[in-house]
């Protein structure tokens, strides 16, 4: 034991402390006069530096928690400072949305070199639906919403699942940016009022179980956001995020317990790790209309599933690699593009049933499977009108 150390044990047993609570304080010392003679620190600070890789993935997750709260803390000041209680749907707030949307699109410039193709796509005014792939963390909506309050004026309000609802804390943040837990009626509401809506079709279930080396889809058979677009006969813009699902992940150990607890309590008990300076860099294509009269929701559902799987494989290059997205930070992205995908890409535009990109027959198996194994564990949560969007 150090004489620093030894010092100070001493006169934390010299201390007078009250009576009650002096035998508690011997034991206490005692057993930590024990812990420093007997535990090897050069051994444990040999530890610490062999895990700090380790130990710094998962607590960069935890970093990106705190910058939430710290804007929760931020808008609670700002409600006090100024004696407003409940005007949350007055322009009182527009300050403290260019505020938070200004400390988020730094944050997606000095970490992810963030960047939104196609901004233009979204209307100054008037309603538009976009459906995006989820994200393990959907950090992307997070800087397109800041892009949303500086460049365009408007607050884009996201459909979330219910668990965030219940977080400590997050009601007001959930208020001011318009977070809602989206029925099908309140979807359907809140663009004909004439608001942007952002919906992640897989929800929670893609976000925490979709591979990413494969970038799946899993939207299993939902049609509540499809139902959304039939009844309010907006346009849709179709979203897609590259390496959207490199800067976070899920361990691979585990993935089939933590699914098995996600099916039976809907609770998104998994560990998620990363953090990683991955470039992003949101594509927003041109809106979509339909013959809203004529068209079903199955149908709908269909084209944007296809749509958005044709982002991906214009987009991102497969298998996803983390190591790839951070180097995409300096030297760029390969292009991938030959005449004959450019045919593709243009036939697909010109007729919607065309698939993108020429797809052999493992890539078709394993889609397939996946969407059949969903469907069956899922039990097609979203389907009703009474249900969420995003379970």
């Amino acid at each position: 034991m150090s004489e620093a150390v030894a010092s100070a044990m001493t006169r934390l047993a010299e201390f007078q402390w009250p009576e009650s609570i002096r035998p508690h304080v011997e034991v206490l010392l005692l057993w930590m006069t024990w812990a420093i003679d007997h535990i090897d620190f050069d051994y444990l600070e040999y530890l610490l530096w062999l895990f700090l890789p380790i130990i710094i993935i998962f607590v960069v997750p935890v970093l990106l928690l705190l910058f939430i709260y710290g804007c929760v803390i931020f808008l609670h000041v700002y409600k006090f400072r100024n004696r407003i209680r409940e005007e949350l749907h007055t322009s009182y707030w527009n300050g403290a949305r260019i505020a938070i949307a200004s400390f988020w699109d730094a944050v997606g410039y000095i970490w992810h070199g963030y960047e939104v193709h196609g901004l233009e796509n979204i209307p100054d005014e008037g309603p538009a639906l976009l459906i995006y792939f989820h994200g393990c963390l959907p950090i992307d909506i997070y800087y397109l919403i800041a892009k949303c309050v500086l460049h365009k004026n408007r607050t884009l309000h996201c459909v979330g699942d219910e668990f965030i609802f219940k977080i400590p804390g997050w009601g007001l943040l959930t208020k001011v940016f318009s977070i809602t837990p989206g029925t099908v009626e309140d979807c359907t509401a809140n663009l004909k009022d004439g608001n942007l809506l952002s919906i992640a079709p897989g929800g929670v279930r893609e976000a925490l179980f979709s591979d990413p080396r494969l970038y799946d889809i899993m939207w299993s058979k939902r049609m509540g956001f499809a139902k959304v677009i039939k009844g309010s006969e907006v346009p849709v813009i179709p979203m897609f995020t590259e390496n959207c699902r490199d800067a976070f992940r899920v361990p691979e150990w585990g993935r089939s317990f933590f699914r098995w607890v996600y099916e039976k309590t809907k609770a998104p008990l998994c560990p998620i790790y990363g953090g990683f300076p991955v470039k992003m860099i949101t594509h927003l294509r041109p809106p979509i209309t339909f013959d809203y009269a004529n068209i079903t929701p199955e149908e709908i559902r269909k084209q944007l599933k296809r749509e958005i799987r044709s982002m991906i494989r214009e987009h991102q290059q497969l298998p996803g690699s983390i190591f790839r997205g951070i180097a995409q930070r300096f030297v760029g992205k390969k292009q991938k593009s030959t005449p004959e995908n450019i045919n593709n890409i243009k036939e697909h535009r010109r007729n919607p049933d065309i698939e993108l990109l020429p797809r052999n027959d493992t890539d078709a198996a394993v889609e397939e499977s996946t969407e059949v194994t969903q469907t069956i564990a899922a039990g097609d949560a979203g389907d009703a009108p009474s249900e969420t969007l995003t379970n």
